[in-house]
């Protein structure tokens, strides 16, 4: 229909034109007006009757029940997750026994290196007498957040125990070790804050990062000279740097690599560029310095120079749980800005209970470090000249990390390859190891390997049967 009116109005418009096209009629308040004028001015009087017409719209015919039994059919709803492929299953051992430095696996006795027993006290016979003591006395759970009748003298006792032990004015629990850093890092850092943090972080950090909404800038793993030139160049960017908060995140112990932080360095820094240090010591507490105090200790550096310190219970305490520690500002922050801690039932009490004993046995037991580090020595000695694997850990920590010396090419290739070593390991000479699987949420970068978790509990023979099942197994699968 628009169409058909447009063709009779060019039409119109022609025979216009032609009547037009001649010189001037006539003479209107001495204006003289010519034909074209005319055929211009009706242009303009079609063109806005056109733009202010209404649009056709076909009448509404609503659905029949027919039709809309077809479209309901016919339509396929977005799956909730991706497509779970062969390659992306995987079924870990299962223990059937107690995580120590033995355990039973598939019915079968194995040298556990896949459990984080630095101290050798699962199965400690004061700190399970603890936690029969806290049963009888508490029962299993809390059955409310700390600010809501969750509160028990046991989990004051143990702040007061963990903040007495590492010299700190307070310190604060967390139910769950993995969401105490991934809690603190987003109520102290905000949208505007800027981080920075090695590259090598585990995942619970970087999903704190994340969680905080602050602009992260990663550094190279370890690395200080790529420290400086960050700190140096976010600090140069910034336009108003005394109003802008800003923190270094980095691990005492790295997870994904076994190194261990040059803390000296990263205190000089800190103060050189102004910034704040949140420390996670997961893998270093109840282990590193001469009274297992931590970094703080290994390195000499007095632990007020940190400002926020984070640690899982679940490794050296043999327990499970973390705390934080710093100042009393600090802590008391948290108990109403920390999700972890506000919205979580608080610690079982038994658990706090187990984590206090596991102080008091490293307080009394200091020689238990010198076995756990004549055990790291014996093992990294050992595995220093396994085929187609190279050690990438500290000499010190209880993470030793083995890496390929050279990639398959691809990473699928490599966990492949790592996974037929480790089983292989387990089932034909009982020695349990674990290999670095990452989630696709994990964007940590270092490479992937081997990693066995020395205890202080391991005799000298699980040590060299590990290292010798692993030199078998790889001459056999690395080429």
């Amino acid at each position: 229909m628009a169409l058909a009116m447009v063709n009779v109005t060019a039409s119109v418009l022609n025979w216009v034109s032609s009547y037009f096209d001649a010189p001037t009629r006539a003479v209107v308040f001495g204006v003289p007006i010519d034909g074209h004028l005319v055929v211009e001015a009706l242009l303009v009087v079609v063109i806005l009757f056109q733009l202010t017409r209404k649009s056709y719209k076909p009448p509404k015919k609503p659905l029949t029940e027919k039709e809309i039994d077809e479209l309901c059919d016919d339509w396929v709803p977005e799956p909730l997750t991706p497509q779970i492929t062969e390659d992306m299953t995987y079924e870990p051992p299962t223990l059937e026994s107690a995580a120590g430095p033995h355990a039973i696996v598939n019915g079968k006795e194995v040298v556990n290196f896949a459990s984080a027993n630095y101290l050798g006290l699962v199965g400690n016979e004061k700190i399970t007498d603890s936690c029969v003591g806290a049963l009888e006395k508490y029962g299993v759970g809390s059955c409310g957040p700390r600010g809501f009748y969750g509160t028990i003298d046991v989990h004051l006792d143990c702040e007061q125990k963990i903040a007495k032990f590492l010299g700190t004015p307070d310190s604060i629990l967390y139910s769950y070790g993995i969401s105490t850093i991934f809690s603190v890092i987003p109520a102290f850092c905000k949208k505007g804050d800027i981080i920075v943090a090695d590259e090598g972080v585990h995942w619970a950090v970087q999903n704190g990062l994340y969680l905080s909404r602050s602009t992260v800038v990663y550094f190279k793993h370890n690395d200080m000279k790529s420290l400086e030139n960050k700190l140096e160049e976010v600090t140069r960017r910034s336009k108003h740097p005394e109003k802008v908060r800003r923190y270094i995140v980095v691990e005492a112990i790295y997870q994904n690599s076994g190194q261990i932080a040059p803390l000296d360095e990263i205190v000089r820094l800190k103060e050189k560029y102004r910034f704040r240090i949140i420390l996670d010591e997961s893998h270093s507490f109840g282990v590193l310095g001469n009274s297992g105090r931590g970094l703080a200790d290994h390195c000499g550096v007095p632990i007020e120079k940190i400002d926020i310190i984070t640690a899982g219970m679940g490794n050296a305490l043999a327990t499970d749980g973390g705390f934080c520690t710093g100042s009393v500002r600090v802590v008391d922050h948290q108990r109403l800005s920390s999700s972890g801690y506000v919205f979580s039932a608080s610690l079982p009490p038994y658990l706090a209970s187990a984590a206090i004993a596991a102080v008091d046995y490293l307080e009394e037991n200091p020689s238990v470090l010198s076995k756990l580090r004549t055990n790291i020595a014996t093992l990294f000695n050992e595995l220093s000249d396994v085929p187609g694997l190279v050690l990438a850990s500290h000499i010190l920590s209880p993470i030793v990390f083995l890496k390929l010396k050279k990639s398959t090419g691809t990473g699928k290739t490599d966990i492949d390859l790592l996974d037929s070593i480790a089983k292989q390991a387990l089932e034909e000479d009982s020695v349990l190891i674990a290999t670095t699987k990452r989630s696709s949420l994990d964007k940590c970068k270092l490479p992937i390997g081997l990693r066995l978790f020395v205890s202080a509990s391991h005799s000298e023979s699980d040590l060299l049967k590990a290292a010798a099942s692993l030199k078998r197994v790889a001459a056999l699968l690395i080429s």
